[in-house]
């Protein structure tokens, strides 16, 4: 899965990215100073992976992990081709959930190409430009729209109406997102791919001053974007870049003590990539054994044979059943061993859905 960092420029995407990946793109107080889209992979925290090594002592641990795109910052008039224009709009519809980074910082120092931090605005700068790209790529959709109606067929009458509805949705300014759709209007609406249909988490950027200083969840730059978030459905999430950086380059052992020194209980990355993760609806099952303890991401729903499809295709082509047992259950028992004495081991076939946390040996013939 894909995540497109997007935001207006100098409002700390490189450098969340930075972070996130460890992928070291151009950080630089000057619009556009990122051009192509920066891509890097960010691990998924997940203690049950630590657990499960200290009682299988393998040879490595993998953790899930979800791809992050650094997108160049977009500015007012994109949509008409303005600073990178169509090449932005068209890295963002690659992805498949946006975070949006609001800059919640003042700076003297960090030009701001509004003039001034105004958070509200900011957001609806890269919405309009959104809108504006959706409301075109519908207009060219309802013109096909209206030429196959004269020919005839319920169906394309049918799109071509939703299409009319959704576009007048956008024109009052409202993402497409926020459209109520009909349970059989779903698949369109996928099928259409726009850009404010992505679900989106709102990242507030704030200075370390402010972001150490009493709660805050109670800043007023905070309270605007959380407004916004609730009217949209998006989630909302405060963040220091300049002080996870910081973080990121000490030791792991330390990076505790030096945000409990500041008086904040955790690191604000963490919390994105978990955000991420539930933003997507993807869960993770897990693997365990001496060659190695694995995270795997599955979205929720999957069933038994095409999660285990996604270690190899020969376990889903010649699947035969699953041992699974939960995350907690194995834990609690100490040892598969002894999980098995228990009957707390199931063995389930291929309607099996899977559950987040599932500890699972997949059986397969081909």
């Amino acid at each position: 899965m894909k995540l497109g960092i997007v935001g207006l420029p100098n409002v700390g995407k490189s450098t969340l990215f930075n972070v996130l990946t460890n992928a070291g793109a151009q950080s630089a107080n000057y619009a556009f100073c990122t051009i192509e889209p920066n891509v890097g992979m960010a691990a998924v925290p997940d203690a049950r992976l630590d657990a499960l090594a200290e009682l299988y002592h393998p040879h490595k641990v993998t953790p899930a992990v979800i791809e992050f795109v650094d997108i160049a910052g977009l500015v007012r008039g994109a949509s008409k081709g303005e600073g990178l224009g169509n090449k932005f709009l068209s890295h963002i519809r690659e992805v498949d959930a946006v975070i949006h980074v609001v800059r919640c910082f003042e700076d003297d120092d960090i030009v701001h190409v509004e003039g001034g931090v105004n958070p509200a605005r900011d957001i609806e700068t890269i919405e309009l430009e959104l809108i504006f790209s959706d409301m075109e790529l519908l207009e060219r959709r309802m013109e096909r729209g209206a030429r196959a109606v004269k020919v005839g067929g319920k169906a394309a009458a049918a799109e071509l109406e939703f299409c009319r509805r959704l576009h007048t949705h956008l024109e009052s300014g409202s993402a497409a997102r926020t459209f109520p759709c009909a349970p059989d209007e779903t698949a369109l609406m996928a099928e259409i791919a726009l850009l404010t249909a992505k679900p989106v988490i709102y990242v507030c950027n704030f200075s370390e001053a402010d972001f150490t200083s009493g709660d805050i969840l109670e800043h007023p730059n905070y309270r605007v974007v959380a407004e916004i978030a609730a009217r949209e459905n998006a989630q909302v999430l405060p963040i220091c870049a300049e002080l996870e950086a910081q973080v990121a380059e000490l030791p792991a052992d330390e990076r505790g003590m030096f945000l409990a020194e500041l008086g904040v209980e955790s690191g604000g990355l963490d919390l994105l990539v978990r955000h991420s993760y539930a933003l997507l609806g993807l869960i993770s099952y897990l693997t365990a054994g001496t060659p190695e303890v694995r995270a795997w991401t599955i979205t929720r729903g999957t069933k038994a044979p095409q999660a285990a499809g996604k270690i190899h295709s020969d376990f889903e082509r010649g699947f035969i059943r699953a041992e699974v047992i939960s995350y907690e259950e194995l834990m609690a028992c100490g040892s598969l061993a002894a999980a098995k004495e228990k009957g707390l081991v199931r063995s389930e076939g291929k309607e099996y859905v899977m559950q987040d946390g599932d500890v699972v040996l997949f059986r397969f013939h081909v």
